[in-house]
């Protein structure tokens, strides 16, 4: 056998040790043997072999012959290495000294070799026993040599062939076990290894996907176990779960947004809480950057369905609506949740801006430090409401929400859950581009920053400490802190206040159709080319708080519900004009929907009316409306239907109690479709309207 190495590196002595230095070294050598298991004729062997060498260097005249040599192979082969010779007899002893010589990578490729056939050595034999510990000893320095140079996939491969050889001798168990135990804690290396290559190389990066995600489920998922390595699903060798969570949140840079997508929707099918709730931040985060409404979607529709004990969602789910172009619902769910969260109800009343400005930073600061981070494809610092809106595919797609939404007639959703608009604020959309105005740079604190002015406020999900996913709970802001925020900043804005009138006109502008779930006969015709019936003297809408009692009480109540046969069009419009006097009632507090309008509309309105007077209540809120009608247009009529085109004169205010505005639309004139059906008793009641 030759042994890729030369007699001053067999002692371990330097080239240019003199005598005295030699000996010394190898009685040293003598009296420190190997003690892992090694047979004493090996170890004499080994002796010998070192007796050798010292002998050859300590005589001058033999050293120097060697040296002339060494020099002279040197010259000739230049990228060759010195070697020695080994007789059969000194096979085992010169591989010890090899590995000994912290060669372990040879010393391990010769022994496999060694114990291959034809020159296998005879089973049971102590040459056969020596080969075995030499060959598990060198694959375990030779993995840990890779480990240190980072050669982690090298460093497993010769683990693998390490584990391999020994089961086909079948000897040395604590040898393969502690093997196993050096392959498992290599995994994670390999894992940062596989995905932080670059993303053309997808084999690569599959298998360390694949790798990762069995890693995680072996430990017993992103929660872990006990802790201390032997909870459920966690073997002894595994990383604590302190350690884990630095190794993930290292891991998930190099994750594409997609890969976590995937990964952490499989964790959440074998029953992962926390795998569910990040899904939820990637699905958000691809979205919008990606400019993918529908992803932001379903990314609420997830976050609704999770079981967060102890974690208020509302604010994530308003920042949601709010991406989605439902400024209403997103309000109700910000002043919902600041009810009960005395930080969040400070930030909401001291941010100088109202409440769409404060839901808009706070959107933006959520984004910007929760979600938008940790993703390998995803640019944390782009987050622009403006680009966000001003996108086609969002315009598009909210547009289509609406439509959707007004299909629906949710009557039995709860007064958060409604996303029916009525009359009066109740379902606004801005599905329009926000232009910045020139002039007007936004100056948003960082995330580093507001991260070190609140560490104490900062809300997470209440898991066993990981990952510590937090969203923000802003701290209050004075004005002489932002002095160049945008309009939805401007305390008293004009642009910003006239922004709110274009998005309350547009918002009212759209397909609603609220259908109650017992129709009169669900006929409906087609829509007949449009005529004007004879205008009649619209209501007077000068006064700044609605009055209902005229119409419903002062004598006119008797005449409801109206019973005409075919109602005229004096009668068609007091009763719609009841209908907007009746429902401006009930918001502003005065009497109840079912008494007030239980003979002008059906039930489905009634309730809808009743669930959002409920709600501003439970939220502290009062809504003001005044709307008359300046002209109506015949659409279609028969005998059990009547659609009827009506534009309005219209205006709202929503304050709190303490009479503080939280939400105005200024007077402006729009077109809705309203549509009455003859029920049962003879009377034509509002069914829907759009």
């Amino acid at each position: 056998m030759d042994l890729p190495i030369d007699h001053f590196r067999l002692l371990g002595v330097s080239p240019t040790a003199d005598a005295e230095t030699i000996l010394r070294t190898l009685q040293r050598r003598l009296d420190h043997a190997p003690d892992q298991g090694f047979t004493h004729e090996a170890l004499t062997q080994r002796g010998e072999l070192l007796r050798l060498s010292a002998d050859l260097l300590s005589e001058p005249l033999r050293r120097q012959d060697y040296e002339a040599k060494l020099l002279e192979l040197g010259r000739d082969h230049p990228e060759e290495k010195s070697g020695l010779e080994i007789v059969p007899s000194s096979e085992v002893a010169g591989l010890i000294l090899l590995w000994e010589a912290h060669f372990p990578h040879e010393a391990f490729q010769l022994t496999r070799q060694a114990l291959q056939p034809p020159q296998a050595p005879a089973l049971g034999s102590g040459r056969e026993s020596d080969m075995s510990l030499l060959a598990a000893l060198a694959c375990l320095d030779a993995a840990h040599q890779d480990k240190d140079q980072r050669r982690y996939e090298s460093a497993a491969t010769l683990l693998k062939e390490g584990m391999q050889l020994l089961q086909r001798m079948g000897k040395l168990p604590d040898q393969r076990r502690a093997i196993e135990a050096a392959l498992s804690q290599l995994r994670p290396y390999r894992i940062l290894d596989l995905l932080s290559r670059d993303l053309a190389e997808q084999s690569a990066r599959q298998e360390g996907l694949a790798m990762f995600e069995a890693f995680i489920l072996e430990r017993g998922g992103l929660e872990g176990g006990s802790g201390d390595g032997e909870g459920p699903g966690e073997s002894p060798d595994t990383m604590d779960q302190g350690s884990f969570e630095l190794f993930f949140h290292q891991i998930r840079r190099f994750l594409t947004v997609q890969e976590q997508i995937d990964l952490f929707g499989h964790l959440q099918d074998n029953g992962s809480l926390e795998a569910a709730f990040l899904g939820v931040m990637a699905l958000v985060a691809a979205g919008f950057s990606q400019r993918k409404p529908e992803r932001v979607q379903d990314a609420r529709n997830k976050l609704k369905g999770l079981a967060l004990e102890g974690f208020d969602k509302k604010p994530l789910l308003g920042c949601l609506d709010l991406l989605l172009g439902n400024v209403d619902r997103a309000k109700r769910r910000f002043l919902n949740s600041a009810s009960s969260d005395p930080a969040l109800k400070s930030w909401m009343d001291n941010h100088p801006g109202d409440v769409l400005a404060s839901m808009c930073e706070y959107c933006r600061t959520w984004l910007g430090r929760d979600v938008l981070p940790n993703y390998r494809d995803v640019d944390a610092d782009a987050v622009d409401l403006d680009t966000w809106f001003a996108d086609r595919d969002v315009q598009a797609y909210v547009e289509s929400l609406e439509r959707q939404q007004a299909r629906q007639a949710p009557f039995n959703a709860s007064p958060l859950e409604d996303e029916t608009p009525l009359e009066g604020g109740l379902g606004k959309t801005f599905s329009m581009p926000i232009a910045v105005p020139a002039g007007t740079d936004e100056v948003i604190k960082s995330s580093e920053e507001v991260a070190e002015s609140e560490p104490s406020a900062s809300r997470t999900v209440p898991w066993s400490g990981f990952p510590r996913v937090s969203w923000p709970t802003l701290p209050s802001l004075s004005v002489s802190e932002i002095p160049h925020r945008s309009r939805f900043l401007l305390v008293g804005s004009g642009v910003f206040a006239a922004l709110v009138v274009v998005v309350a006109v547009w918002s009212l502008i759209g397909l609603r159709e609220e259908v109650d779930s017992n129709p009169a006969d669900g006929q409906s015709s087609a829509p007949a080319k449009v005529k004007p019936l004879p205008k009649a003297k619209a209501p007077s809408s000068t006064t700044t708080k609605p009055e209902v009692s005229e119409s419903l009480t002062a004598g006119k109540a008797a005449s409801w519900p109206l019973k005409s046969e075919q109602p005229t069009a004096d009668e068609l419009q007091r009763l719609l004009q009841s209908w907007l006097d009746g429902k401006a009632a009930v918001l502003s507090g005065e009497g109840t929907a079912q008494s007030t309008l239980q003979s002008i509309a059906r039930a489905g309105l009634i309730n809808q009316v009743q669930q959002q007077r409920d709600a501003n209540q439970a939220e502290g809120l009062k809504q003001a409306i005044d709307a008359s009608i300046k002209s109506v247009q015949l659409v279609s009529e028969t005998p059990q239907r009547i659609e009827l085109r009506a534009e309005l004169n219209y205006r709202d205010q929503t304050t709190t109690q303490e009479g503080r505005v939280v939400d105005e639309t200024q007077p402006s004139a729009i077109l809705l479709t309203y549509i009455f059906g003859r029920d049962a008793d003879g009377g034509w009641r509002l069914q829907a309207f759009e």
